[in-house]
C-alpha cells in the first residue's frame, strides 16, 4: 500500500512539474478560445449581412463586404492555431477559391470559405446569394464547434512557437501581398491581426527569457501597419528590410536562446536568419536533395556537359542548358536529338530547379533524378542508353579520377549514379547573387528607385507575389513550402493577343487526368527571368512586355478564351505602362550575376 501511495505521490508531483515548466501553453490554449468565440460571432453577423443582400442597395452590398472583412480579420487571430495543429479543420475557413486535387489520389476540395466568399461577393452578389449563405452557414455551425478541438488537447511550448514563427512567414509572403483577399485588399489590416496575435501569444516566453528585444521589434512591426492603409501603395520593401526580417531573426534567437526549437515541418532551415538568406531551406526538404557531395557534383558537372550520353553523340544537358543563358538555350522550344526537330516544351533555366516537390512543366517526376533519367531516355530529347556508356566511362582517366573521388574503392560507373551526379550538380545551381539579394542583405543602393517601386507593385497591386511567391518567387507555397502550385493561365498559342488562340498543350493533365489540371502547368521562378526569354511553357511569349500584357489582361479567359477551369483571375489588372515598366525592372533585380 506504501508503494502504491508513494507511486501516486510521485506521479502528482511529475504532473505538476511538467505543469510548472510549460511557459505559454495555457495561455495560448486559452487565447485561441476567446479568439475563436469571437471569430464564430463574426461569421453569424456576416450571415445576417450576406442576407440582407439586396442587388439594388449598393449599401447592403457594402455592409456584407464590411461583414466579411471583419470575420477574416477575426478568423486570422485564431490562423496560427488553426493551420498548426488543426490544418484539415482549417481548410473549411481559409481555402482558395478554386477546386483543389488533393494528390496522389486525385481527391476533389470543392471551393469554400472565406476566400470563396469573396470571390462570389465581388462577382455577382445578387445571383451568387443562395450559395454565399449555404458557405455561411456551414462556416457558422463549424465556427461554432471551434472549442470541441480543445478536447484532449496537447501541446508543447516548442509547437506553439514554431506555429507562431510560420505565422509570421505567412504574413511577410502572402497577407502583404493581397493572397487571402485580393478583392478586399484587406491583406494590410489582416497582416496587423496576425502579428497583434503572434504579440499575445509570445507575452509569456518574453517574461520568461527576459527578452523585450522581440517585443520591442513586434511592436515595430504593428506600428508600421498601422499607419499604412493604403494597399496598393504600401512599401512592402522597407516593411521587410527594416521590421519584419529583423523580427524575425529575433524570435529565431530567443527560441532558440529557451531550448525549444523544434521543426516539425521540415522544409524552412530555422538556423537562418530570415526567409531571404541562402540557407532559409533545408537541404533534406526536397525530393533526393541528400545527394549533395561536393565529388559526386564535380563528375555531375562533368556528365552534364558529355555529349555520348545521346545516342548519335550530338546532345547533352548543356546543349538545352547552356551556362552562358542562365542555364537556357533561347529557343521558344529545345532541339532535340533529330536535327531541326523541336520538342514538346520550352527548356526552362535550371537554376534553383532543386527548391521543387515535382519537376517538368508538369511535375510527371518527383526528384531530379527521375528527371534527368526521362530526359536521358527520352526519344525526341537525348534518346540516349546510359548503361552501354559507364564501362567506357569508367576506362577514362578524368572520369576513373572523379570516381575515386566519390568512392576510393568504386572502379565503375552506373547509370543510377550518373542520375545522382547530374542531380547532385544542379543542386548547387542556387548562387542568390542577384542584385534584389545584395539588397536584402543590407546594401541599400543595390536597386534603383524603379526597382523598389516595382517589388512593391510585383507583392501587391499586380498580385504576382500571389504566385510567383517569395522569397524564391516560385510556386512553392508559403508558409511551410511543401507544396508545388500548377496554375491554369490560359497561355496563347502565340503572342498575338489581339487574335488569341488556345495552346493545346493539356499540361498536367497528361500525367494526372482530372479535368482541373487540364491546361496546368508548374509556376517556375522569376528570378533570372529577365535574360531567359522565351517564356511560358511553349515559348510563345518572347518578352517580358507580353508577358505582363498577358497577365495583365487577365490570362487566356481575360482576352476572351474559353478557359472555364482558369486558376488566374480572369480580370483586368489596369497596370499602367509606368507600372509594368517598373514592375520590368524590378525582375531584371532578380538577375544572378554569374
Amino acid at each position: 500500500m506504501w508503494k502504491a501511495l508513494a507511486l501516486f505521490f510521485a506521479l502528482v508531483l511529475l504532473v505538476a512539474a511538467s505543469r510548472q515548466q510549460e511557459i505559454g501553453v495555457e495561455h495560448c490554449t486559452k487565447l485561441f478560445l476567446t479568439d475563436a468565440l469571437a471569430f464564430a460571432g463574426n461569421v453569424r453577423e456576416m450571415r445576417v449581412a450576406i442576407g440582407q443582400i439586396d442587388s439594388t442597395d449598393a449599401n447592403s452590398i457594402a455592409n456584407a463586404k464590411e461583414k466579411l472583412k471583419n470575420a477574416r480579420l477575426a478568423y486570422k487571430r485564431i490562423a496560427y492555431f488553426l493551420d498548426y495543429f488543426f490544418f484539415t479543420s482549417s481548410r473549411i475557413y481559409n481555402r482558395p477559391p478554386k477546386t483543389e486535387i488533393e494528390e496522389p489520389h486525385l481527391e476533389y476540395g470543392e471551393p469554400m470559405g472565406l476566400q470563396y466568399l469573396e470571390a462570389l461577393l465581388f462577382d455577382n452578389p445578387g445571383g451568387n446569394k443562395a450559395e454565399m449563405l449555404r458557405q455561411c452557414r456551414f462556416m457558422e455551425t463549424a465556427a461554432d464547434d471551434l472549442p470541441a478541438l480543445l478536447y484532449n488537447f496537447k501541446a508543447t511550448d516548442a509547437q506553439i512557437l514554431e506555429s507562431v514563427r510560420l505565422e509570421l512567414v505567412r504574413v511577410m509572403t502572402l497577407s502583404i501581398s493581397g493572397f487571402d483577399a485580393p478583392s478586399l485588399k484587406s491583406g494590410l489590416k489582416e497582416a496587423l491581426a496576425s502579428l497583434e496575435a503572434i504579440d499575445e501569444v509570445l507575452k509569456p516566453y518574453m517574461k520568461h527569457s527576459k527578452d523585450d528585444i522581440v517585443w520591442k521589434w513586434l511592436v515595430s512591426c504593428e506600428v508600421y501597419l498601422a499607419k499604412s492603409n493604403n494597399f496598393d501603395t504600401f512599401d512592402r520593401l522597407d516593411f521587410l528590410t527594416s521590421y519584419a526580417l529583423p523580427l524575425q531573426e529575433r524570435i529565431g534567437n530567443m527560441i532558440r536562446g529557451m531550448g525549444l526549437e523544434i521543426n516539425e515541418k521540415g522544409t524552412l532551415n530555422y538556423n537562418a536568419k530570415n526567409i531571404f538568406r541562402p540557407d532559409a531551406f533545408a537541404k533534406t526538404a526536397f525530393g533526393g536533395s541528400a545527394n549533395t557531395d561536393p565529388a559526386l557534383a564535380e563528375l555531375g558537372e562533368k556528365l552534364f556537359f558529355e555529349t555520348r550520353l545521346s545516342s548519335n553523340g550530338t546532345r547533352s544537358c548543356a546543349s538545352c542548358h547552356n551556362p552562358a543563358l542562365h542555364f537556357t538555350d533561347g529557343l521558344p522550344k529545345s532541339i532535340g536529338i533529330h536535327p531541326g526537330q523541336a520538342v514538346r516544351r520550352n527548356a526552362p533555366s535550371l537554376i534553383y530547379s532543386a527548391f521543387q516537390h515535382a519537376q517538368f512543366w508538369d511535375g510527371r517526376a518527383r526528384t531530379l533524378e527521375e528527371q534527368i533519367r526521362t530526359v536521358i531516355h527520352d526519344s525526341l530529347e537525348m534518346n540516349g542508353k546510359p548503361a552501354e556508356m559507364v564501362r567506357k566511362f569508367a576506362k577514362e582517366r578524368p572520369y576513373r579520377r572523379l570516381i575515386k573521388k566519390i568512392d576510393p574503392n568504386r572502379k565503375t560507373l552506373t547509370d543510377t549514379i550518373i542520375y545522382k551526379a547530374i542531380a547532385a550538380y544542379v543542386r548547387t545551381l542556387q548562387p542568390f547573387s542577384s542584385d534584389f539579394d545584395r539588397y536584402i542583405a543590407g546594401n541599400k543602393s543595390a536597386l534603383t528607385d524603379r526597382q523598389v517601386i516595382g517589388f512593391n507593385l510585383f507583392m501587391g497591386k499586380a498580385q504576382c507575389g500571389t504566385c510567383h511567391f517569395a522569397p524564391l518567387f516560385n510556386g512553392l507555397i508559403p508558409p511551410t513550402y511543401t507544396l508545388t502550385e500548377f496554375e491554369i493561365l490560359g497561355t496563347t498559342a502565340s503572342d498575338d493577343l489581339v487574335h488569341p488562340k488556345t495552346d493545346p498543350d493539356q499540361g498536367r493533365f497528361e500525367a494526372r487526368p482530372t479535368p482541373y489540371f487540364r491546361g496546368a502547368f508548374k509556376t517556375p521562378t522569376v528570378r533570372n527571368a529577365a535574360v531567359t526569354a522565351p517564356y511560358m511553357h511553349n515559348g510563345a511569349l518572347g518578352s517580358l512586355e507580353k508577358v505582363m500584357e498577358f497577365y495583365d489582361k487577365g490570362g487566356g479567359a481575360g482576352l476572351g478564351l474559353d478557359i472555364p477551369d482558369q486558376t488566374l483571375p480572369s480580370i483586368p489588372l489596369n497596370l499602367s505602362d509606368e507600372e509594368k515598366s517598373d514592375i520590368i525592372a524590378f525582375l531584371h533585380s532578380l538577375t544572378d550575376h554569374l
